[in-house]
């Protein structure tokens, strides 16, 4: 099977869209329970009403049937919301009710409300449960050959990882923790992932915009299926002298390997990559000019749901 451009696109932006298909948008969020704190009348992500159900009678917690709403109770500052949330996932964890709690990563996203003031920090591996908005850093490296050609770094996931274990990967990707900077965590990333010096980071590479979409989570993501995880991912260029090569700096990688344009190409069309990092390799196509209209015909709706508004406060 060949995947297209829009295939990509579709599989790593899987929610509907409400500009493609207003009925099926408005048909599919209302299946969902939506997310929300005491005080704020507004949601911070769908949940699967299957997952919704397990907070019913938790202290903290108020499940609304009729207006589909899970609401965390009390907590006047975001330190004492993120308290009451921990405390639950750490019981749900102990009772294995949920399988992507197996991943504990000791790690905190943060999630903010409209004034895009900090309300709580989660568990990153729980994210998904509540289907809120998490931030990445994703950064595509690449050479120009002496004779002119574009080639770009793309590293192998490790085999061993659990989550979409041996795909093709951005050359750097990670997530970024709550009070971690975009530019701070891809620097650390950087130096993790591909043992790029930090010095020549910080020197070139370049901030070029965001990509957002909104995936939902299939078997190869680890867990449970169908989970929603809404993305902002903050995207860097970095153009890297032809003698410096990124290598693994931990487990996370297998290799790298130095493609033109059509093997990356050739990849993507294969399914090879993981779904945002297709994205992101997509969002690198367009902005240099190989991705266009002309060469595209869906290039409208590709270039739009790469970017598209989230449902969600953001930063």
């Amino acid at each position: 099977m060949s995947f297209s451009n829009l295939d990509l696109v579709n599989e790593g932006d899987g929610f509907p869209y409400y500009q493609a298909d207003p009925d099926l948008y408005t048909a599919s969020i209302s299946t969902y329970y939506e997310l929300r704190v005491e005080g704020h009348d507004y949601p911070l992500g769908y949940m699967l009403p299957s997952v919704a159900e397990v907070f019913r009678d938790v202290p903290s917690w108020n499940l609304n049937d009729e207006e589909r709403i899970l609401t965390l109770n009390g907590g006047d500052t975001q330190e004492e919301r993120s308290q009451r949330i921990e405390h639950t996932l750490l019981a749900l964890k102990e009772t294995g009710h949920f399988k992507v709690l197996d991943k504990w990563r000791n790690e905190l996203y943060a999630v903010y409300g409209k004034n895009k003031e900090l309300l709580f920090n989660v568990e990153r591996s729980a994210s998904p449960l509540f289907g809120v908005v998490t931030y990445g850093a994703h950064l595509t490296a690449y050479v120009r050959t002496k004779e002119g050609e574009l080639k770009i770094w793309v590293p192998r996931r490790a085999r061993t990882k659990q989550t979409y274990g041996g795909m093709l990967d951005n050359a750097v990707a990670g997530g970024i923790a709550s009070g971690e900077r975009p530019f701070e965590s891809l620097v650390r990333e950087c130096g993790e992932e591909a043992s790029l010096p930090e010095d020549l980071v910080r020197r070139k590479a370049m901030a070029v915009g965001t990509v957002t979409y909104f995936y939902i989570r299939k078997a190869n993501a680890g867990g449970e299926t169908n989970l929603m995880q809404p993305e902002c991912q903050y995207v860097y260029d970095l153009e890297l002298p032809e003698d410096t090569i990124p290598k693994p700096g931990d487990d996370e990688v297998d290799e790298f390997y130095l493609w033109s344009v059509s093997e990356v190409q050739e990849a993507m069309a294969k399914g090879e990559f993981k779904p945002n990092c297709a994205l992101v390799m997509l969002d690198f196509f367009i902005r240099h000019g190989i991705v266009t209209s002309e060469n595209e015909r869906d290039y409208i709706e590709i270039v739009s749901r790469l970017h598209r508004r989230l449902e969600f406060p953001t930063l």
